[in-house]
């Protein structure tokens, strides 16, 4: 796990990804194959999407946007100008990033560096009122 941003331009901050939560769930999971097989199977397989998509999704940080790539195509392109407002919770472990745009809710696991995206958002989107 790495925790240097990738830069692409010199005002582009690329998040680098960051395996915790799905490295956590998977280890949750093989006690609970004790307790609970079903659960514990379904959480093994929701760890395994995680780290599949720790391994593919990028965000991007640009001065006008927050861009969202898998595999190096550009999926989703959020300005932060339709930005209301923004949250990372739980902050002493981070799990869960939340933004909301005028005309949606958005949530996502912090499957990326947590230090790093809360000071990107507190440099592109400072401005915004935090819940």
């Amino acid at each position: 796990m790495t925790t240097t941003p990738t830069t692409q331009t010199p005002n582009t901050i690329e998040l680098p990804p960051n395996y915790i939560i799905p490295i956590v769930l998977m280890i949750s999971a093989f006690p609970l194959f004790l307790i609970q097989r079903w659960g514990s199977l379904a959480l093994a397989f929701f760890a395994l999407f995680l780290f599949i998509q720790t391994a593919l999704i990028r965000l991007q940080f640009t001065p006008t946007d927050l861009d969202v790539y898998r595999s190096g195509k550009l999926i989703r392109r959020f300005p932060y100008q339709e930005w209301s407002n923004w949250e990372i919770f739980w902050t002493p472990v981070p799990i869960l990033f939340y933004f909301r745009e005028v005309k949606s809710i958005h949530f996502l696991p912090i499957i990326f560096d947590a230090q790093l995206l809360q000071s990107c958002l507190k440099q592109y989107c400072g401005h915004l009122k935090q819940n």
